[in-house]
């Protein structure tokens, strides 16, 4: 999934070269053969590829367990996250109450005391 891949030009003969040709210097002389003689047979028509559907995304086993254990391990972190929030809300409530509770204690006796 992450490797790199050479584009191909197909060509209608079923040859495959790649996009990027070599350079030929001025010095050297392009070698012709003359070995494509004319035959009397009727050849068939080279395959035409089918090109590969890109929209489709495929996964190997090895892919798809990263994908699994990367979503429990993102609705791990998320839930813990959220109790946390949750526990730090509760023990600041509580902690409220019993500054309420006190101050109240304390301005009651001091009321009695009058």
């Amino acid at each position: 999934m992450f490797q790199p891949r050479i584009p191909v030009n197909p060509l209608p003969t079923g040859i495959v070269t790649p996009l990027v040709q070599p350079t030929v210097t001025a010095g050297i002389a392009p070698h012709h053969t003359d070995h494509a003689a004319a035959c009397n047979h009727h050849h068939a028509p080279a395959p035409v590829p089918v090109p590969a559907q890109s929209s489709a995304l495929r996964l190997t086993p090895a892919g798809l367990a990263v994908v699994v254990a990367g979503g429990a391990g993102a609705v791990l972190v998320v839930g813990t996250v959220l109790v946390s929030m949750l526990l730090a809300v509760a023990v600041s409530a509580a902690s409220v109450a019993v500054c309420a509770v006190v101050l109240r204690s304390l301005l009651n006796g001091q009321q009695r005391r009058r």
